[in-house]
């Protein structure tokens, strides 16, 4: 398995997005203008597959870095794959000087985060009908 960072919004993380969040999960507005200044990681299988992939960007109103849209193909799940991508970010936030990392996770989602070290903050919110709740990890 490799990790891939781009400056941009690959297709490839568009197409895991698509078929987790729009198609499992029913989510309508996936992409947004975060996307084309984020920095994607996509995580390649040993076949050269796509297979994961999330976002990261620097939120000032938060004095933060927040991932984002972190996606596992449906095979994939259960095998580490999503930790191993907050991990990279973690690396990524770490070696721009960032002291902190968020997240917005659905709270079906929140206790994969806790392992990670994520805490929740905040009150929980409603997005396109799914409970999310803020969460954060010092680094």
């Amino acid at each position: 398995m490799k990790t891939v960072k781009y400056e941009n919004f690959p297709d490839c993380a568009k197409k895991i997005r698509k078929k987790v969040f729009i198609e499992e999960q029913g989510f309508q507005n996936e992409y947004d203008d975060t996307d084309n200044t984020a920095v994607h990681f996509v995580l390649f299988d040993e076949n050269e597959m796509p297979v994961a992939t999330c976002r990261v960007f620097r939120d000032a109103g938060k004095a933060s870095y927040v991932l984002g849209r972190l996606a596992v193909l449906k095979e994939y799940r259960h095998k580490n794959i999503g930790s191993l991508l907050i991990r990279e970010a973690e690396a990524y936030v770490r070696s721009a000087g960032g002291q902190s990392l968020v997240l917005h996770s659905q709270c079906q989602a929140a206790d994969f985060y806790r392992k990670s070290g994520f805490t929740e903050y905040g009150d929980i919110e409603d997005e396109q009908g799914c409970p999310h709740i803020w969460m954060r990890k010092p680094l």
